[in-house]
């Protein structure tokens, strides 16, 4: 860890620099006054050449140079915003060199690679965090606030849309690399309505739609799913990447709603429309550096020593939601789904704010979903 006025920073390598780690997380780093931005993990020699110039990197590996990385004493902890399919691989093999793991969600592809991720943090004495970044973002937990204090009364179903135009070629829509919508964004909704509710569902069901297009002859275009919560409560919601941009839910109580839209949105403002007894009071949440707040957080658990939040069980819920919801559609039937006990919940004790990012980084070698370079 280096030293810096006194305080020490956590010390991070980037593991792939797709879309999101160039266009947010990199930039982040100049935010978060406990974490530095000290190596780059990618194939891409051309990437690792302008990215290591831009942010005055002086370490950068291939992913065959990965093992260096994690010995080489200049690490102490990994970013890891690779293709799904390769998140166990690479926490594993840092929990093993005692190095601190903040990984992208979905977690994995399957419950067991969830469950490895845990046993090796766990056995190697490494923070492991999953990069809900939602859980340190002031809109989503007021909403959270709101729910809890029984504001709209007693909370009774949840709704979502999380619709996306994905182009054709991109990494999303190959199979392999564990896409599909409800790994890839689906699962923002099943999060959402968990910690909005503060339960874990207990019965799934859903239902997959495609057209005859070539760019969904891989993964579904969308999925529409229902979570039957304790209490006789039911979240609904359809996402798809063959639909135009929408990103709201809404939470229905006894006595109001709260509409949050964008909900799921890493950058720009949030915006809350709560009715009670017929009355909408409309609040506006300014942008904020999400991943600043994350990597902010994710340095402060290393420091103090406290397990992060987003633990690797919350992204183990959400993997084994997801592994029901895709039984669901092949069965044609609902799935019962034996979920872990959650003790810990994000509350709005835990909402970092730091100012967003200003001007969009030149990307190198990377799309967005949408083909925006």
């Amino acid at each position: 860890m280096t030293a810096t006025n006194g305080k020490r920073k956590i010390r991070y390598a980037v593991v792939g620099l797709g879309w999101f780690a160039q266009e947010a997380a990199l930039p982040a780093f100049a935010h978060s006054e406990n974490s530095e931005l000290v190596a780059l993990v990618s194939d891409d020699r051309t990437k690792c050449e302008e990215l290591s110039k831009e942010y005055g990197i002086q370490h950068t590996y291939s992913y065959e140079e990965y093992e260096d990385c994690l010995t080489s004493g200049e690490v102490d902890a990994v970013y890891i915003a690779l293709p799904n399919h390769l998140h166990c691989d690479y926490t594993v093999r840092a929990a093993n060199q005692g190095i601190h793991i903040l990984c992208e969600k979905p977690m994995a592809g399957t419950e067991q690679e969830c469950e490895a991720m845990i046993k090796a943090a766990n056995d190697n004495g490494v923070k492991l965090m999953i990069a809900y970044r939602l859980h340190l973002e002031e809109a989503n937990l007021q909403a959270v606030e709101i729910v809890r204090s029984n504001q709209i009364g007693e909370s009774r179903l949840f709704n979502s849309v999380f619709t996306q135009q994905v182009e054709e070629g991109n990494i999303r829509l190959r199979d392999i690399t564990g896409g599909g919508t409800l790994y890839d964004i689906g699962i923002y909704c099943i999060n959402a309505a968990r910690y909005l509710f503060q339960d874990e569902p207990i019965e799934v069901f859903a239902v997959a739609a495609t057209k005859g297009e070539q760019r969904f002859s891989e993964v579904e275009e969308m999925t529409s799913v229902i979570l039957r919560f304790p209490n006789e409560r039911l979240a609904t919601f359809t996402c798809s990447f063959g639909a135009a941009s929408v990103s709201t839910y809404r939470i229905v109580g006894t006595k109001g709603d709260l509409r949050v839209e964008p909900a799921y949105a890493w950058q720009g403002e949030l915006k809350h429309y709560l009715t009670i007894n017929g009355e909408t009071q409309e609040r506006t949440f300014a942008s904020h550096d999400q991943l600043a707040a994350e990597f902010t957080y994710f340095s402060d658990c290393i420091l103090q020593n406290k397990d992060p939040e987003p633990s690797g069980i919350e992204g183990l819920i959400d993997v084994r939601i997801v592994q029901a919801l895709y039984h669901s559609i092949e069965t044609g039937k609902p799935a019962q789904i034996q979920t872990l006990d959650r003790h810990q919940r994000p509350t709005s004790a835990q909402t970092i704010k730091h100012p967003p990012i200003e001007e969009k980084p030149d990307l190198i070698h990377a799309t967005a979903p949408s083909g925006e370079s």
